[in-house]
């Protein structure tokens, strides 16, 4: 399997005629090469560790990986590995590049379309060549994730006893994705984003690169800048946008009997490249090519996993840190992502209360109001409701005292702090009430001049304990000031 998965990479393009033949013609297509028709993605797949940009931090001596692509030949055994991280950082090509090991058989599976029985079909291959021929298989194991318990279940037996050397990928926390037992037994390796530098060479690579766009057009900086800003630090992506920016640039490449732009009266091209065997210039590929062909960055979220949870973490951040620019970038993301609007609104109510409570009343009824919309009017005019919900909680006063005061309550009721209610403020509306004591004693606050009562409400143990304590921000400064008053006057201060 290991032979059939590269060969390919090298071979003519079965879409054109092979050197020597017909298609050595000055009329051969634009951007016309012998090569693979893979995608430029796959067709600039390294094939060997030292060619990897980026994850240096598992690219050790000695390291896991080292190991398994048969670099490093210690006395450690190779061990099963689940590759996490975000898409386009290498967790295929790394398992592409173990592939290429010595002694190694290389099985690959996609948890997409793979069942329990294919599993146990690699596991017993895979202990009859362990067995009778000496020859290690790795299974390579995609979307690991979307294996269900049981299929996971079947991976037991041949990763603890070694009849395959998993290398399972996932974009998903494996915490929450992948069975504890298979996580014990595996090291869990976590891929980085790429940085900027590294994907940058990555395009100067695949444009020059035999295997890639061997030289046919020339990269502008400004168009470089352009493709790093939209890939997100995913590779995968970063390179199709090339290919797809390159075949804009192809397309527009003048023909052999065009004069081109910047040629001069005789019409000799002025300050250009020449493909030398068509006579014509090297295209440059500009921002306008790859604008053309690109006309949005990919945003990067999975609703269920940690992208979900970190952005709208930062969301909720951002609106308690009073930031309402990035408050709004974030929103933004998550719609652009298709997050469900009812999950936004019902963060924005919980945050209303949580970070603003009594400084700002009128944001819990901005929140809820909020969700009522969406839930009216659906998507995409439900933006508009909740912007106007994130300006508002945002911008407004904050104060956690409420959520505080709850919380504190709480503990103390878990503690054991809970003792008897006191007897004057006990239901007395029954029979038989009266002889235990219940109401008596008790002053209704209407009846008081300012309609207020000094007298006990607590349970003893908890006479004089102060659970809310508002600051001084917004509408919680005077409600401040008349806390302290009722609390004088019902303590009897």
């Amino acid at each position: 399997m290991t032979g059939s998965l590269f060969d390919d990479l090298d071979a003519p393009d079965p879409g054109f005629p092979a050197p020597g033949d017909e298609g050595d013609r000055a009329d051969r297509p634009a951007g016309w090469a012998r090569r693979s028709r893979a995608p430029l993605a796959v067709r600039m797949r390294p094939r060997r560790l030292d060619e990897i940009v980026g994850q240096q931090h598992l690219l050790r001596p000695g390291s896991p990986l080292q190991v398994l692509a048969g670099e490093d030949r210690g006395p450690a055994g190779p061990s099963s590995i689940v590759l996490w991280g975000p898409p386009g950082t290498g967790k295929t090509t790394l398992a592409h590049v173990i592939a290429r090991g010595v002694s190694r058989k290389f099985v690959e599976l996609s948890a997409v379309t793979a069942g329990v029985k294919d599993v146990r079909k690699v596991m017993d291959e895979a202990l009859t060549d362990r067995d009778l021929h000496g020859r290690t298989t790795v299974l390579f194991l995609d979307e690991i994730h979307r294996f269900t318990k049981a299929q996971q279940d079947a991976l037991l037996p041949g990763v603890e006893n070694r009849w395959v050397v998993l290398v399972a990928a996932t974009t998903e926390n494996p915490s929450f994705s992948v069975i504890s037992p298979l996580l014990s037994r595996s090291l869990l390796l976590t891929l980085q984003p790429l940085e900027r530098a590294d994907i940058a060479a990555l395009l100067d690579r695949a444009v020059a690169d035999p295997r890639g766009l061997n030289g046919e057009v020339e990269l502008s900086a400004e168009a470089r800048e352009h493709l790093l800003d939209l890939c997100g630090g995913d590779a995968r992506k970063a390179l199709t946008s090339l290919e797809a920016a390159a075949g804009v640039a192809l397309s527009k490449r003048p023909g052999p009997g065009d004069a081109p732009d910047g040629a001069g009266a005789d019409g000799a091209q002025e300050d250009a490249g020449d493909d030398g065997a068509a006579g014509r210039p090297v295209p440059v590929l500009t921002r306008e090519h790859a604008e053309e062909a690109l006309d949005r960055a990919a945003v990067r979220y999975d609703k269920n996993g940690d992208q979900h949870y970190d952005v709208v973490s930062a969301f909720i951040k951002s609106i308690r840190g009073s930031d309402v620019d990035a408050a709004m970038h974030y929103l933004a993301r998550m719609i652009e992502a298709g997050e469900d609007p009812r999950f936004i609104a019902r963060r924005l109510i919980i945050s209303a209360s949580e970070d603003i409570g009594t400084a700002d009343p009128t944001a819990l009824l901005t929140a809820v109001a909020a969700a009522d919309a969406v839930q009216l009017i659906g998507m995409p005019e439900g933006r508009i409701p909740l912007a106007q919900a994130v300006a508002h909680l945002a911008t407004a006063p904050k104060s956690n005292a409420a959520y505080t005061a709850i919380d504190e309550a709480i503990a103390d009721v878990r503690r054991g702090r809970a003792g008897p209610v006191p007897l004057h403020l006990r239901d007395a509306h029954y029979p038989g009430a009266g002889q235990l004591g219940h109401g008596r004693g008790y002053v209704y606050s209407h009846d008081e001049p300012n309609g207020v009562a000094a007298q006990q409400y607590p349970p003893d143990e908890l006479v004089g304990t102060d659970y809310y304590r508002p600051t001084e921000h917004g509408r919680e400064r005077d409600i401040a000031h008349r806390l302290e008053i009722l609390r004088g006057i019902v303590r009897g201060r």
